[in-house]
């Protein structure tokens, strides 16, 4: 293989490849990437047996098809400190030369053919949503998931999908986060129900490399894995094992609770200031509705006490609902200071509901007070 490469241009898309390639591995082959230049093009592909990727590269002047395996980490370093504009590459089975004007790297080669294979989008049915909904999905739900469960549905998201909508859902079985967005059907894609569970690794690793536009993505579940097509980029998983909890039966539907609209910013201050006496024994803070305004409060008999009040639209009897302050933030985090969102109690042993627009809620389970 000969090819001649731009630089920046190149290790962009070195970049996004080297995020999957693991750094440590019993296959040391898997701590390479796959380098393959034909008459279709110059194709990246990295895996770690689990999740893969495929990158097409643009401005590649291919002078001799091939393939080469080479070393992650050392084409960082080379793609990284290297002055040049272009480099040209020549590979065979044994080694791969690659120089610049005033510099010059031989990288001793593995056989290409050893490289595991990295899965292709070639389905004719699948889903296909807008980019920027896709990691809105993947930001409003990872983190309300569990990755150190026992229980392996609870450390990946799970996906659902019908004719019009998609579903993310996150939880470790204290809280739950799912959101909601627009997404178009084309043919008669499969499927799997409660068992499309997309672990927490690969939606950090989709969100990393897809863009955040308009850009459509196509979306094909095939038996055990999950495929995203996003135009130079495929990327696939494996989906966790196991069934996912029955999140409905999580989400409150309530007639008589009370609804109070709360501004995010204002909301997440106030919680930062509450925390200040916090501690991993004692982080459960009270939030206190009475008229008029809400109270957090906190109290650690080695650290101290803190009280925060805020004003809101609130006229109901005095309700006291104890939290665990980071389920809150976290949930706060992910939304944009300047919106509000709804604050839905019933009473202290029931679960809060925060819901933002109609896409996105999210239950927090309440601490009972001896567990502050």
């Amino acid at each position: 293989m000969k090819l001649t490469i731009k630089r920046d241009k190149f290790a962009s898309s070195f970049q996004l490849a080297a995020a999957v390639a693991p750094s440590r591995s019993p296959k040391p082959i898997l701590q390479n990437i796959k380098i393959q230049s034909g008459d279709s093009g110059t194709i990246l592909t990295a895996t770690d047996m689990e999740v893969g990727v495929r990158l097409a590269v643009d401005d590649v002047d291919v002078k001799t098809p091939g393939a080469a395996i080479i070393p992650v980490s050392r084409l960082n370093m080379i793609l990284r400190e290297s002055t040049d504009d272009t480099l040209d590459f020549d590979s065979d089975s044994d080694r791969t030369i690659i120089t610049g004007k005033s510099s010059r790297f031989e990288l001793q080669g593995q056989n290409p053919d050893e490289f595991p294979e990295v899965k292709e989008f070639q389905a004719k049915d699948y889903y296909e949503v807008e980019a920027k909904v896709f990691r809105e999905l993947i930001k409003r739900t990872l983190f309300a998931t569990d990755a150190e469960s026992s229980r392996y549905a609870l450390g990946g998201v799970l996906l659902e999908f019908d004719d019009k909508k998609i579903i993310a859902v996150g939880t470790d079985g204290r809280r739950l986060a799912k959101m909601e967005g627009t997404i178009a059907k084309h043919g008669d894609p499969q499927d799997a129900g409660s068992t499309t569970i997309v672990p927490a690794k690969s939606m950090q690793l989709m969100d990393r490399i897809l863009p955040s536009g308009d850009e459509k993505v196509r979306i094909s579940v095939e038996s055990n894995d999950l495929l995203i097509e996003q135009g130079n980029v495929v990327f696939s998983t494996r989906l966790v094992e196991g069934r996912f909890p029955k999140w409905r039966d999580v989400i409150p539907e309530r007639k008589e609770s009370t609804q109070v609209d709360i501004p995010v910013g204002q909301m997440y201050s106030a919680i930062r200031q509450a925390a200040i006496v916090a501690s991993e024994e004692s982080r459960g803070i009270d939030f206190t509705f009475k008229n008029g305004s809400l109270v957090l409060s906190n109290s650690t008999a080695e650290v101290g006490q803190s009280r925060i009040e805020m004003p809101v639209a609130y006229d109901a009897n005095e309700m006291t609902i104890t939290l665990d302050h980071r389920f809150v933030a976290d949930f706060l985090k992910v939304l944009e200071p300047e919106n509000n969102f709804t604050f839905d109690i019933e009473d202290s042993e029931s679960a809060a509901y925060c819901k933002s627009g109609a896409e996105y809620g999210y239950v927090i389970m309440p601490l009972s007070r001896d567990r502050n």
